[in-house]
């Protein structure tokens, strides 16, 4: 279902495609977090993944990676935690400066449960060729960068 708006061509194409875009990303989310433990949102699941991969981070580089607010990034480090999957650190000469790091359990839990969601999203995308897939994700970051994207 599209919009009923009634503008410009150009209003309605473009309404069109975010509301398409907003209901693929919802979508393809509700799916993927179904293969979460339940508990566990989709924003920790990110913060595990992303010290998994990147390595212990600074908290708010860690909310850039993940675009999120200082006040969010704040809140899921503090639930992950007390879960005991990640520690915080402030460095003794910038108080300011705060470390997160995973705990062993922590990198356990997320070293097992990252191939599940990984194999739920490709399987999710196993809608699209390979083409389809780069495409979107090129358009996407297109998207993403608006009118500064080069054509």
């Amino acid at each position: 279902m599209g919009t009923h708006y009634q503008g410009t061509k150009a209003e309605t194409d473009a309404l069109n495609a975010y509301i398409k875009l907003m209901r693929a990303a919802d979508s393809v989310t509700a799916r993927v977090h179904a293969v979460l433990p339940a508990g566990l949102t989709i924003s920790q699941f990110g913060a595990l993944e992303t010290l998994l991969h990147r390595g212990p981070l600074c908290q708010s580089e860690l909310a850039t990676k993940l675009l999120m607010s200082g006040g969010n990034i704040t809140m899921v480090v503090s639930n992950l935690e007390k879960s005991g999957w990640i520690t915080r650190q402030r460095d003794e000469q910038d108080r300011r400066f705060v470390t997160v790091s995973l705990t062993d359990s922590g990198r356990a839990f997320i070293t097992d449960l990252f191939p599940k969601v990984a194999a739920a999203i490709t399987q999710e995308f196993g809608a699209l060729t390979s083409a389809e897939q780069f495409t979107l994700g090129w358009l996407c970051k297109k998207l993403g960068l608006g009118l500064s994207a080069p054509n």
